[in-house]
C-alpha cells in the first residue's frame, strides 16, 4: 500500500545494489577519538577481510589430488603450484586489488556497488539497463550460495586435522564441527564486537603461522621454487586432459574470498586492505603454498592432507585450535556480510521487510537478523550433514566464487568503458585476459554439478526468485494502489471546497509519491469523515546512496497549505531507522510531540487473481505470502503501536 512505500517501492529507486559490507570492528572512528593509523586499519583489515582467503590452505590444493584423482607427481605438483601463483598474482593482486577496487561507489564496495555503477553507466539504454540490474541481482544470490558453503567447508577442513592426529577422533569431527557452528550462529544476537577485537591478531598469528610452516618444508626441499616458471603452468593445463581442466575448479579455491578485499573499502579505504595484502597476507599463503608442494614433492602420499602433514606431530593439536578460531573468523565474516547485505535489500526493495537488530553502539552497519539467522544456520547445518567433509564440499564451492568473478569482470568493462573512458585497446586487453581466465574457471567448476556444485547454484536460484518476485510484485501492488486511488492536487482542491470536520494533534500517513494521495487518508475520510489538525504526509526514503546521510539533508519538509505537510526523511543504509525521533527533530511549528501523533498505516488483504495481472499466480501467490509474513511496516520503523491506527482493504493483484 502507498502508506508502507518507501524508496523500495519507486521503480527508478536502485543504490548500491547490496553494496555488502562486513561491518565487525569499531571501525568508525569517534570524533573524539583520533583516526587509526595505516598500521592499525591494516591490522584491523587483516582480522575481517582476509578470513576467508587466508584459511583457503585448508582445503585446496588437497581438492585437486583427491576429489579430481589428479596423480601427486613432481610435474603435476609444480604445474598446479604455479597455476596457484599466478591465480593469487593475476586474479587477486592484478584484477581485485590494483583495478576493482578503484570503482567504489560513494566509499563503497562490493559486487553491488559495481552493479550500480555499472547500471548508472548504462542509464536509459533499456535492456542494457535491465540487464546490469539483473548481473547485479545474481551476483547478490550466488553471494547467499557461498556465505552457506564458507563456514561449512572452512569449519570441516579445521576440525579434519583431529582424524591426522588420531584416527579414533574420526567420527567426532562431524559432531565437533556441527558444534562449532551452533556455537557461531547462538552467538551472532551478540554482535562480532563481541570478539572483534581480537580478530586481527588471531589472523595475523594464523598467517606467521602458515608461513612458517611453509619455509620450513621449502628449506628442506628449494627445488619446489621451480613452479615459479609459469611454463609449468602452462604444459599442466595443455596436457592435464580433463582431469587437468577440472581441477581448475580446485584452483578457484585458493581465491576464496578475494570479492572481500573489494567488499570492505567502504570500511577500511583502499590503502589499508592493499597493504594488509601486499606485506602479510600475499607472501604468507605464497609460502605456505609453496610449502605443501616442497611436502608433495618428497611425500607424494601426503596428498590427502598436505596442510596438516606440514604441521609437526608436537604441534597438531595446537594448530587445529588456530586454524578453527581462524575459520570461525572466516565463517563470522560471512555471516555478518550475508546480515548486512540482506539489510540493504530490505531498504532497497528487493526483500520482504525482517526485524533489524543494531548490535553495536558505535557503527550502524552491524546488525543482526533473527529470521536470517536461523534460515542460514539451518541452510549450513544441511550442507554440513549432507555433504558430511570438506572433500565433498569443495565441489560445491567453487562455482559461486567463479561465477562473480565472472560477473565483476563483465561489470567493470561497462564501468571503464563509461565513467574511466578506457580505450578499446586497453578494454580488450583486459576483458580479454581476465574473462578467459573466469570463464575457464566457471566452465571447470561447471563440471561439478552432480558432485555438490548444484547446491549453491540452488541457493541461488531460490534469492534471485525471491528478490525478482518480491520486487515486481511491489511494482504491481503500488499501481493498483495508484489506480484506485485520487492525485493529491485535487483532493486538496475538494477539501477546500467541502472541509470535513478536524480533529486536534497531528496525523501521519505513509506515502510513496507525493503526486498521489496515500490509500490510508483516503480510507480514513471515505469512512471517518474527519481530518486532524496538522497532516503529514511522509515518505521515507531508506535506500539513500550513502551508508550515513548529512545532518543537512536527512529531512525535507514542503508546506502545502491547509494543515498539509509533505515530509522526506531520508536514511543511509547503515543507519538506525526510528521515523518518531526524526520527525520530533523538525523544524515545524509548533513542534511535533510524541503523544499527539498519530500514525495511520494501511493493514490490506491481498489476495493473488489468477486471471489478471502482469505476473503468474504462482508467483502472485508467493508475494502474497511473503507479504503476509513480512514485518509490519509500523515496527520496520520504529512507530509505537499505541499511536498506530490500521486501516485495511482488500486488493485483488
Amino acid at each position: 500500500m502507498a502508506r508502507r512505500c518507501s524508496a523500495h517501492d519507486m521503480p527508478g529507486s536502485f543504490r548500491a545494489l547490496f553494496a555488502f559490507d562486513i561491518a565487525m570492528l569499531d571501525r568508525k572512528p569517534s570524533p573524539k577519538k583520533p583516526t587509526p593509523s595505516l598500521p592499525t586499519l591494516a591490522l584491523a583489515a587483516t582480522g575481517v577481510v582476509f578470513g576467508d582467503i587466508a584459511t583457503s590452505p585448508l582445503y585446496s590444493l588437497q581438492q585437486a589430488f583427491t576429489e579430481q584423482g589428479v596423480r601427486p607427481d613432481a610435474e603435476n605438483v609444480l604445474g598446479l603450484l604455479s597455476l596457484c601463483l599466478y591465480a593469487l598474482l593475476l586474479v587477486v593482486t592484478c584484477k581485485y586489488v590494483w583495478v576493482v577496487m578503484r570503482a567504489d561507489n560513494h566509499g563503497e564496495g562490493g559486487m553491488m556497488a559495481l552493479g550500480a555503477l555499472a547500471r548508472g553507466a548504462m542509464q536509459g539504454r533499456g535492456r542494457w539497463t535491465w540487464l546490469t540490474i539483473m548481473l547485479g541481482l545474481i551476483g547478490a544470490a550466488l553471494f547467499f550460495g557461498d556465505s552457506v558453503i564458507t563456514p561449512a567447508i572452512s569449519v570441516l577442513s579445521a576440525v579434519e586435522g583431529l582424524q591426522l592426529a588420531t584416527p579414533v577422533l574420526k567420527p567426532w569431527v562431524l559432531p565437533i564441527s556441527a558444534g562449532i557452528l551452533v556455537g557461531l550462529f547462538v552467538l551472532q544476537r551478540r554482535g562480532s564486537s563481541l570478539l572483534g577485537h581480537w580478530f586481527g591478531p588471531i589472523m595475523m598469528v594464523w598467517l606467521l603461522a602458515i608461513a612458517a610452516l611453509g619455509v620450513a618444508a621449502i628449506v628442506r626441499h628449494p627445488a619446489v621454487f621451480a613452479a615459479v616458471d609459469p611454463r609449468h603452468a602452462v604444459t599442466y593445463v595443455v596436457h592435464g586432459g580433463y582431469k587437468g581442466f577440472a581441477s581448475l575448479g580446485a584452483v578457484v579455491l585458493v581465491l576464496t574470498g578475494a570479492e572481500a578485499l573489494y567488499a570492505d573499502i567502504g570500511h577500511f579505504g583502499t590503502a589499508p586492505i592493499r597493504m594488509a595484502w601486499l606485506s602479510l597476507a600475499l607472501p604468507c599463503l605464497l609460502l605456505n603454498y609453496f610449502g605443501q608442494g616442497a611436502l608433495l614433492l618428497a611425500q607424494p602420499d601426503a596428498s590427502g592432507a598436505p596442510f596438516y602433514s606440514l604441521v609437526p606431530h608436537l604441534l597438531l593439536y595446537p594448530m587445529i585450535a588456530l586454524a578453527t578460531c581462524a575459520t570461525v573468523i572466516a565463517s563470522q565474516a560471512v555471516v555478518s556480510g550475508t546480515f548486512s547485505m540482506v539489510h540493504q535489500g530490505i531498504q532497497l526493495g528487493y526483500l520482504p521487510r525482517a526485524r533489524v537488530l543494531h548490535t553495536s553502539k558505535h557503527v550502524e552497519g552491524q546488525v543482526y537478523l533473527p529470521a536470517v539467522n536461523l534460515m542460514l544456520f539451518l541452510a549450513v547445518m544441511a550442507a554440513v550433514l549432507g555433504f558430511r567433509s570438506s572433500q565433498r564440499l569443495g565441489g560445491a564451492y567453487g562455482i559461486a566464487v567463479s561465477g562473480t568473478m565472472l560477473l565483476t569482470t563483465a561489470l567493470l568493462l561497462v564501468v571503464a568503458r563509461r565513467n574511466w573512458r578506457w580505450g578499446l585497446a586497453k578494454l580488450v586487453g583486459f576483458g580479454g585476459l581476465f574473462g578467459i581466465i573466469d570463464l575457464a574457471f566457471f566452465s571447470s567448476n561447471l563440471l561439478k554439478l552432480r558432485e555438490g556444485g548444484w547446491f549453491p547454484l540452488l541457493l541461488a536460484a531460490l534469492a534471485l526468485f525471491v528478490m525478482t518476485t518480491w520486487r515486481r510484485g511491489r511494482q504491481l501492488l503500488l499501481r493498483r494502489i495508484h489506480a484506485e486511488s485520487k492525485q493529491l492536487d485535487a483532493l486538496m482542491a475538494k477539501i477546500r471546497c467541502e472541509p470535513p470536520l478536524r480533529a486536534a494533534g497531528t496525523a501521519v500517513f505513509l506515502a510513496a509519491d507525493p503526486r498521489w494521495a496515500p490509500h490510508a487518508l483516503l480510507q480514513n475520510l471515505r469512512h471517518n469523515q474527519v481530518l486532524h489538525q496538522r497532516n503529514i504526509l511522509l515518505h521515507v526514503d531508506d535506500g539513500v546512496d550513502t551508508s550515513r546521510v548529512n545532518a543537512d539533508l536527512r529531512s525535507d519538509v514542503e508546506d502545502l497549505g491547509d494543515g498539509f505537510y509533505w515530509v522526506r526523511l531520508r536514511f543511509g543504509f547503515n543507519e538506525r531507522i526510528d521515523v518518531p525521533d526524526r520527525l520530533e527533530a523538525l523544524d515545524l511549528e509548533p513542534a511535533l510531540k510524541a503523544q499527539e501523533v498519530s500514525y495511520f498505516i494501511g493493514r490490506d488483504k491481498l489476495t493473488a487473481a489468477s486471471d489478471k495481472g502482469q505476473m503468474p499466480w504462482w508467483r502472485k501467490a508467493a508475494f502474497v505470502y511473503m507479504e503476509r509474513n513480512a514485518m509490519p511496516a509500523m515496527l520496520y520503523y520504529g512507530m509505537p503501536a499505541q499511536h498506530i491506527v490500521e486501516i485495511g482493504t482488500k486488493i485483488d493483484l
